[in-house]
């Protein structure tokens, strides 16, 4: 990814004139026969998160890390400072490949593992943190490149709303907006490349769309955000609707989100994916490549086509076309597998691995050209299904058969992934232990997304609060990833079994607060409210206007006493919540500490305090949940 050099008109129209140029570029290079078509490489990249080891939290250490490690070429940055990325190099598709490759990745992890340890954290593989809070996403934990902040600032610029937003339901509901677009790094995964000759890249990037919902369902790892249990890979639509500009519009006018499956099969070459990514998506950067493709044509050599690869790099397709110039001198195509999340350990990402690759080689000895046997929308309605549902999704398949994932992969797609890694001569023992896992998994019918939900839900019943579940939650899956070939079908479920060191001194207020509120507004009836509360036993109620402000406090004690008082009257009056509130209620902001918040509840003797954002009302705390948490992680 480039930098936006400047903003003028000029230097734009410069860079778009160097964009059209690589088009043009590419184009003759696929005319002439210059790319690479004789051999077939596989790649990977592995992102991770960094997390401190006493409460398993993200920690921002990556720039530090990355100035210690500046001489390892394959540990680069990632967006936030709690993120990193591992590049694996790109090997030969045969033999040996797939086994050289986990061997490649577990060296590097520990390598990793080595020049962390001395700051108290580790990294954990998982598609999304779930100890990840909004807070950890604030622009101060953008990795202080220039070419993040202008990525952050070019998408900012293109918002056609007041802020960004998230509307998820899953078992539970996520509303919530976020000022900037680094929501987008919730998300980490586990990136596979496949070099495809350029005479079948039309049939092979098809290949890949159909592909895509069966290796979301049964690869599925990232079920929570925030402490909600929404989609079964939530990453699908987190990282859409993370740097999603749009605004809705009169009409109903269709336009497409950065981040896209795509709107149709691939027909044609490559290049129709670069025109129309072109067409539909504005340019966020621009840079002075200093590169002028078709003067390089001119002289027979090769060029990197840099205006078309910053463009493509804006332009999130879960299934990216990559141009590339391998060590022979010659051009390249590359599709990268974007879908798969990382973890939950480096087997499971393994045979994820080998099954697409497998697939994607086996396919056609099943659908010589797959256009003929499924419609476009059953591939994106299969898409959003398995976003949704994971493992427990059922397709719209060849010929339009109705069929679960679990039918799918153990009659058709396992044996298909094992033919194709057996046509590319990958040495059969690889075949089977990765495979192996694969049809366990499947049998089991457990992959990450499941084990997590099942996990959780357990956990939220036996826990103090919310984050404490979900600490005992990124604890064993820590635990459970770090033990040598054991995936996620054999994990036991999480528990409190687990002591957890953190200190009490830096959790939030946000972490630990109430959100499922009922609150009152001023002109209710103090006899309604009264109810309310004994109903759902509250003890304290905020009041709030219609914009969501706090404008008051009541108690229990305080509705009782007045009641009391009111009905010793001969002509008790209708009480208005106004009448008997508190109106100034000492508040806490969301990101106070813990002990911040014990503080004034002790030193103020008051129960509860309600938790103010700009004075919007975003939760509440009291009491009984501070000394609850407390005494659960100080007990030996």
């Amino acid at each position: 990814m480039g930098r936006q050099s400047n903003n003028s008109s000029q230097a734009r129209h410069k860079f778009v004139k160097s964009l059209l140029q690589d088009v043009s570029a590419m184009e003759y290079m696929l005319e002439h026969d210059w790319f690479e078509s004789d051999i077939i490489r596989i790649g990977a990249e592995q992102e991770i998160v960094l997390i401190d080891k006493s409460s398993y939290r993200p920690s921002i250490l990556g720039p530090k890390i990355l100035k210690k490690t500046k001489n390892e070429t394959w540990l680069v940055s990632e967006l936030a400072k709690f993120n990193l990325e591992l590049n694996l190099d790109p090997r030969v598709f045969r033999h040996d490949c797939l086994k050289l490759m986990e061997t490649e990745l577990k060296g590097n992890l520990s390598k990793l593992r080595g020049y962390i340890a001395e700051y108290g954290i580790d990294y954990i593989l998982t598609g999304i943190l779930p100890t990840l809070h909004k807070y950890h996403l604030d622009l101060e934990n953008l990795t202080p490149k220039q070419r993040y902040k202008d990525l952050m600032e070019a998408i900012k610029g293109q918002l056609q709303r007041g802020d960004f937003e998230l509307r998820l339901v899953g078992i539970d509901e996520l509303l919530v907006r976020h000022s900037s677009p680094l929501l987008e790094a919730c998300n980490t995964s586990f990136q596979v490349h496949l070099q495809v000759a350029p005479d079948d890249f039309e049939t092979y990037y098809n290949y890949a769309l159909a592909l895509t919902a069966p290796c979301i369902s049964m690869a599925a790892n990232s079920p929570i955000v925030f402490g909600k249990r929404l989609w079964h890979e939530t990453r699908i639509a987190l990282f859409q609707q993370a740097i999603d500009t749009r605004k809705t519009l009169d009409h109903m006018r269709q336009m497409s989100p950065r981040v896209i499956l795509g709107e149709s099969w691939l027909d044609g070459d490559v290049t129709q994916i670069f025109k129309d990514d072109i067409a539909r998506f504005k340019i966020l950067l621009h840079t002075d490549t200093g590169e002028q493709s078709m003067d390089m044509i001119a002289k027979g050599k090769v060029p990197k086509l840099k205006s078309l690869q910053l463009h493509n790099s804006t332009v999130y397709r879960w299934n990216r076309p990559c141009y590339g110039i391998s060590d022979t001198g010659k051009p390249h195509l590359r599709i990268e597998n974007r879908v798969f999340p990382s973890g939950p350990s480096v087997l499971d990402e393994m045979a994820n691995t080998a099954f697409w690759l497998g697939a994607m080689k086996g396919m056609s000895n099943y659908y010589p050209d797959i256009r003929n046997f499924m419609s476009f929308a059953d591939v994106r309605d299969n898409f959003g299904k398995a976003a949704r549902f994971g493992i427990d999704t059922k397709y719209t398949w060849s010929k339009d058969k109705k069929i679960t994932v679990v039918d799918l992969m153990k009659n058709e797609l396992i044996p298909m992934a094992r033919t194709g890694l057996q046509s590319m001569q990958v040495d059969q023992a690889d075949i089977d232990k990765y495979m192996d896992v694969i049809s366990e998994r499947i049998e089991a019918h457990m992959n990450g997304a499941r084990w997590m939900l099942r996990s959780y839900t357990k956990l939220k019943e036996e826990t103090a609060s919310v984050d404490e579940a979900l600490t005992y939650l990124t604890a064993s899956i820590y635990t459970q990833q770090n033990q040598e070939d054991f995936p996620v079908h054999k994990w036991k479920e999480a528990d409190t079994s687990q002591r957890l060191n953190y200190d009490i001194g830096d959790l939030r207020v946000s972490e630990l607060m109430q959100i499922d509120i009922f609150s009152a507004d001023k002109k209710d009836l103090v006899a309604l409210v009264s109810k309310l509360m004994a109903w759902k036993k509250i003890k304290y109620m905020p009041v709030e206007d219609k914009k969501g402000n706090l404008v008051g406090l009541i108690s229990a004690k305080i509705l009782h006493d007045t009641l009391i008082l009111e009905l010793q009257k001969k002509k008790p009056k209708d009480l208005l919540v106004k009448d008997v509130m508190i109106k100034n209620p000492i508040t806490v902001a969301p990101t106070a500490t813990l002990q911040e918040a014990m503080k004034l509840i002790k030193d103020l003797d008051v129960g509860c305090l309600p938790v103010i954002k700009d004075k919007e009302l975003v939760g509440i705390v009291t009491r009984q949940t501070l000394v609850k948490v407390t005494d659960r992680l100080l007990s030996p």
